[in-house]
């Protein structure tokens, strides 16, 4: 018998209503019952890492080169903030480095002349030191003739004056060496000061460049830009934020399950994620973290019975291998459910074989 035409679109549409309802009515099943004994599962949403970059000194922004959605690589340029201001204290610092150089120079002059100084005194302390000696010598002679008859006694008394007057001359020039030395001493010593005011600028300096190549904001990892928080011409303070970078390549569900099902699970077991805006496709991980403390579970995590309950938190790690293939894919924030094996002797029943995107 032969249907007539306007039935049949009628019934097409009831088949296909028959037939999402029957797969709707599988995937339920599934998603709350699951595979059976030996499986357990926990709901939660896809996470990343997420890094906010920020400015290191206060400052106006100059650019942001890029725009949410944007790749980055590691080490990229994003933004770029304002440094006339560090300019200006780098001029300065560098023409205080060169003062610093001159005053060095300066200083080795004078240590120079202190040591020249020191040597003429020296000459001038031998000088002294023979003319007491010959003083000394006619004062003896002058003795013997006066006691011969040789000579008067007044030429005597005037050799024991100009030996006292040479003794007087002597330590007078031992003075001068000895404040020669010490004025040695003082210049050698500002010529360390001055060397290490040299070494304090070039300090400086190399700070202010550091400065300045830090106003240059880079990607410290690749990821994607999630968020422009500041734009060109505002005013930050240090620590102000611009983007905010998701870090595709650590991506994983973060889900809850109870002490029974915590005690069996070990680092780098297998887990299996099935999104719900994509359950045709069954995500391998690994658990990289379960929680040696349990917890109550957050609202949106458990309905209000099962939050009386202690849980114990896990986290299942998505393979980066498999996240570089399909980065344009990835998407935080998408619920799903997280299934992990308690009995490691069962295989992975046909409904969570691994099924990603080609």
């Amino acid at each position: 018998m032969t249907l007539p035409h306007a039935k049949k679109p009628l019934l097409a549409a009831a088949l296909a209503v028959i037939l999402a309802g029957a797969a709707a009515y599988a995937w339920l099943r599934l998603h709350h019952s699951g595979p059976g004994e030996g499986f357990a599962s926990g709901n939660g949403r896809i996470e990343a890492t997420e890094v906010d970059v920020a400015t290191k000194l206060g400052g106006r922004v100059d650019a942001i080169l890029v725009n949410e959605g944007d790749f980055v690589a590691a080490g990229q340029p994003l933004a770029r903030m304002q440094v006339l201001s560090l300019e200006a204290q780098r001029d300065e610092a560098q023409a205080r480095q060169q003062q610093s150089v001159s005053a060095v120079a300066s200083a080795e002059a004078q240590v120079a002349v202190r040591e020249s100084d020191h040597q003429a005194a020296l000459a001038q302390a031998a000088q002294r030191a023979s003319e007491l000696d010959a003083a000394r010598r006619r004062l003896a002679r002058s003795e013997v003739l006066v006691k011969e008859g040789a000579s008067s006694l007044q030429e005597v008394d005037d050799d024991r004056a100009r030996v006292l007057s040479m003794e007087a001359a002597v330590t007078a020039a031992k003075a001068q060496v000895t404040a020669a030395q010490a004025a040695v001493a003082a210049a050698r010593t500002q010529v360390s000061g001055a060397r290490a005011t040299v070494t304090a600028a070039v300090a400086t300096v190399q700070r202010i460049k550091v400065d300045i190549d830090d106003s240059t904001l880079v990607a410290p990892r690749a990821g994607r830009v999630q968020y422009r928080i500041a734009q060109p011409g505002e005013v930050l303070g240090g620590g102000g934020k611009l983007l905010n970078l998701v870090d595709l390549s650590d991506v994983y569900m973060t889900f809850f399950v109870p002490e029974t099902v915590a005690g069996k699970l070990a680092l780098g077991s297998e887990a299996r994620i099935v999104l719900d805006a994509a359950p045709q496709y069954v995500i391998p991980a690994r658990i990289s973290f379960v929680a040696s403390t349990a917890q109550f579970t957050p609202k949106t995590v458990e309905t209000a019975s099962e939050r009386q309950k202690l849980m114990f938190r896990v986290k299942a790690q998505i393979d980066p291998a498999l996240l570089r293939q399909h980065l344009s894919l990835v998407k935080t924030g998408l619920p799903g459910v997280a299934w992990v094996r308690t009995d490691n002797a069962r295989d992975w029943p046909a409904t969570l074989a691994v099924k990603v995107p080609q």
